[in-house]
């Protein structure tokens, strides 16, 4: 499988694109007015403290509060934060969670302040979540103060290299710190590895005199951009090239390549085309079909993927594809595909939460076990953790894939001002039904008769159609002087009422 890394910046903003195989996987998108929120840390103030919910909110500065929940508050909290020697308490064993005497409701108090590190962004109304579990993340190694425990990658396999990796991580395992090995880590000597961890045994110094001299809110420490991040954490060999379209960004990439993994800097190339870089690798057609719910497979079939308040609904259907075989072996044959796109755009559209999808119907419980099979290979290829079920007895599987920011979709589009995203707008009929209803109670009121109505030109239209047309017809009916005015400034369903005497706004009607 090729790997390649596409990296487009603009004035307005950097777009980061990962292709499989040429195929347009995972979509990266920052602006200046938004940028990267997770892994920052904040020295933060406790706002509220609620049992019930086992939470707390977090004022870190943001418009809205951070949301932390008891099971996120651990030990680098209670070390760093609780003084028990002072309050006469004999400190709790050392544990990772807050097992051992630490009790959160108990401890937490309101104006307190705590360090804090963002692990989700926020989405619509929520702010973001936190945790006082800190790591700072390095090319091979995380760093982790207040811990005491060291770990390897579960994606390095070969057990000859894990040991070698677990001997250099007790090596150089600081007091008080924890470490996890990276998978890029593989084969890297202990002198890369070292300096890696130097450099954020450094970084951490540093965050320490701002913890102790800022007071809270503040932000302590950012984490790398997008860009940097991305080439940080995804940049390894098993990637064939980096392309970017900035010689300021290359040149950012390549210094920092240099220091960490000087032997990838090769394989960074400047796109020199005067081409668009995302037309050239065909990923700008990728991004306009995201937007659409139907996803068309190779094979003539489809998968309609429908994101709700919920839940993600995919459904998969035979679509155009006929098959010269069996029903059952039809059937598989699409359901295999459609596990392989149901993959790639729930990657690609970074879809999260509960996801349902709605394979077509077999029969064979060892089709069934291929097509739970290969979607389950298929999201081994997602950084996102995901938690898949068998396929239940209505052809269904359910699965879950971590949310950390929101859709990708909602970066690059809005609501439709109109529709409000639900895709719906009022008919004409609906909307002149509306009027003669607000006629009807205005005129109950004892309102004047005479009265000027703007609307769009499709209700305009419509009203003013025939020799005995509706307008007429509301007139007679209501007893009423109604002027008819169109105004191409009112959208679906909008209309507004002026009294015909004084001039002034009687009604305004908008989208409900």
């Amino acid at each position: 499988m090729t790997k390649e890394i596409i990296i487009n910046a603009s004035n307005e903003e950097t777009r980061i694109a990962i292709l499989e195989d040429s195929n347009l996987v995972e979509l990266f998108i920052e602006r200046p007015e938004y940028q990267r929120m997770v892994g920052d840390i904040y020295k933060g103030k406790v706002s509220r403290v609620l049992p019930g919910m086992q939470a707390t909110f977090i004022n870190i500065g943001h418009e809205q509060n951070a949301f932390l929940h008891f099971s996120d508050v651990l030990e680098s909290y209670r070390d760093y934060f609780v003084d028990y020697e002072q309050d006469g308490e004999e400190r709790p064993p050392r544990s990772r969670k807050n097992k051992y005497g630490f009790d959160v409701a108990k401890n937490l108090k309101k104006d307190q302040n705590i360090l804090v590190q963002i692990i989700k962004e926020p989405i619509g109304t929520k702010g973001c979540r936190v945790t006082t579990d800190i790591a700072l993340p390095g090319r091979f190694v995380v760093l982790m103060p207040w811990q005491s425990h060291f770990g390897i990658s579960r994606k390095i396999s070969n057990q000859k290299e894990r040991k070698r990796l677990k001997e250099i991580a007790r090596q150089i395992l600081p007091p008080n710190f924890g470490l996890i090995i990276r998978t890029v880590a593989e084969g890297k000597d202990d002198k890369e590895i070292k300096k890696d961890l130097k450099t954020l045994l450094n970084t951490w110094q540093e965050m320490d005199k701002r913890i102790k001299d800022l007071p809270a809110p503040a932000l302590i420490y950012k984490d790398m951009g997008m860009a940097s991040s991305i080439i940080r954490d995804l940049f390894s060999a098993d990637v064939d090239r980096v392309v970017v379209d900035s010689r300021r960004l290359m040149r950012e990439i390549v210094s920092y390549l240099k220091d960490v993994a000087p032997k990838l800097a090769h394989k960074v190339n400047y796109y020199k085309s005067k081409e668009p870089i995302f037309d050239h690798f065909d990923i700008e057609k990728e991004i306009a079909r995201m937007g659409e719910s139907k996803a068309w497979l190779k094979n003539g079939g489809y998968v309609i993927i429908e994101p709700t308040e919920a839940l993600v609904s995919i459904d998969v259907n035979s679509g155009k594809f006929i098959g010269k075989k069996d029903h059952e072996t039809n059937s598989l044959k699409i359901n295999l595909e459609a596990s392989r796109e149901i993959a790639r755009q729930v990657r690609l559209r970074d879809l999260g939460g509960l996801i349902v999808i709605d394979f077509i119907d077999l029969q064979d419980e060892e089709n069934k076990k291929k097509v739970f099979f290969e979607l389950k290979k298929e999201f081994a290829k997602d950084r996102s953790i995901t938690k898949i079920e068998g396929v239940s007895r209505f052809g269904l599987i359910e699965m879950t894939r971590q949310r950390v920011r929101p859709s990708v979709l909602h970066t690059i589009n809005a609501d439709c001002p109109v529709c409000k995203g639900s895709g719906l707008v009022p008919t004409v009929n609906t909307t002149v039904a509306r009027i003669e209803r607000w006629i009807k109670r205005y005129r109950a009121g004892k309102g004047d008769r005479r009265i000027s109505i703007r609307v769009n030109s499709e209700v305009y239209n419509y009203l003013k159609e025939g020799r005995y047309n509706r307008l007429m017809k509301l007139m007679w009916k209501y007893w009423m002087k109604i002027r008819l005015i169109r105004d191409e400034q009112l959208t679906y369903g909008q209309y507004s009422v002026y009294d015909r005497l004084n001039k002034t706004l009687i009604e305004e009607e908008k989208i409900a």
